[in-house]
């Protein structure tokens, strides 16, 4: 048993079963053992790669989007380029590369990057070392100023509650351990009114999910855009709402099991896009990261870039333009949520 299965178990066994969300944060976020936090979880050598480290053309489209966005918002003279979770810094270093020949733009903005892990934050320094990039941990903490914020797969890192549907309540679904092995355990029946309004009329024995902490951060990052203006962009794997259990784990490029490898595997679930959008109190936009990236014009961008290529570098490109793009790759599955203020212009990529 590793050190930080060892203190699941001794809270567990002190104070009883605990929250799926409880758990998750311990494994992920643990100021000692979390994954995150002692790890270097992205790329080949990790356990996953995400869309900036398959191509550049995905930082690049972002790239453009943010540029549009500032204009059509006025072209604030100073702004706050954000991003939640940035990962090792790819998708960052890529925008600010994609944006430098926009002088206005690139005047304008100071950067800032949300991360609370003390490794990835090394790493993000280091890919960054030639731009003047600030840390925070929360988007509390960012200035206040009009805002432009990234978040890739972030959200479906943050915990999650899950709960049953039961013919008198809900059940919230725990994490228990017998001494050796950790296991699902269910709480009695309790009412609760939230979840009857989010999830209406659902057959018994339904397990849903709700990530309170995604909500609140949302509705943080509303708030500033209402307040000081600006614009968010959500990229996350999910869909607009749904139900089920979308618990998992991933170690070494494959599944893994959620209640073992704690500290040592990537814990996730779906993002439901809908509560995200509902918590900001702001105009949104909503489509599929292939639809969202063909607007902004990866192909034509893949095109460009393929011509002086050799043939097997070709090849490389065309396969990351898939799996960026294509809906039985990463193109349907993975979504994006555009937050606006109240009254501002639609934003591009969202065309019907």
């Amino acid at each position: 048993m590793t050190a930080l299965a060892s203190i699941i178990r001794d809270e567990i066994q002190a104070n009883g079963p605990m929250s799926i969300a409880r758990y998750m944060m311990l494994c992920l976020s643990h100021p000692e053992h979390g994954y995150y936090t002692t790890g270097y979880p992205i790329g080949a050598k990790g356990d996953f790669v995400t869309a900036p480290e398959i191509s550049q053309l995905f930082g690049e489209m972002i790239g453009i989007w943010l540029v549009n966005s500032w204009i059509e918002l006025g072209g604030p003279p100073e702004f706050i380029l954000a991003e939640l979770g940035p990962g090792r810094g790819t998708l960052m270093a890529d925008i600010l590369r994609a944006t430098a020949n926009h002088s206005g733009f690139s005047k304008a903005r100071r950067v800032y990057l949300v991360e609370t892990s003390p490794s990835l934050r090394d790493q993000q320094a280091t890919i960054l070392e030639a731009h003047d990039v600030s840390f925070v941990d929360t988007v509390n903490d960012l200035p206040n100023a009009p805002i432009f914020m990234i978040a890739n797969e972030f959200f479906d890192a943050l915990p999650i509650q899950q709960y049953v549907k039961t013919d008198i309540g809900w059940q919230e679904r725990c994490v228990d351990n017998n001494g050796s092995a950790f296991k699902i355990t269910l709480t009695a029946p309790k009412q609760n009114s939230d979840l009857d309004k989010i999830f209406p009329n659902l057959p018994t024995g339904i397990i849903v999910e709700r990530s309170t902490i995604s909500e609140n951060i949302s509705e943080s990052i509303g708030a500033r855009i209402q307040k000081y203006g600006g614009v968010a962009l959500f990229i996350d794997y999910g869909d607009w709402s749904g139900v089920g259990d979308t618990f998992q784990s991933v170690k070494g490029h494959s599944s893994s099991t959620t209640l073992e490898n704690q500290g040592q595997s990537d814990l996730t679930a779906h993002v439901q896009f809908q509560r995200l959008a509902i918590a900001s109190l702001c105009e949104t936009q909503f489509t599929t990261q292939g639809m969202f990236l063909e607007q902004m014009g990866i192909t034509e961008r893949a095109q460009t870039l393929a011509k002086p290529l050799s043939n097997t570098k070709t090849d490389t490109l065309i396969a990351s333009h898939r799996r960026l793009v294509h809906q039985q790759e990463m193109g349907e599955l993975f979504k994006v949520l555009a937050l606006r203020a109240t009254k501002q212009p639609e934003l591009i990529g969202f065309e019907k």
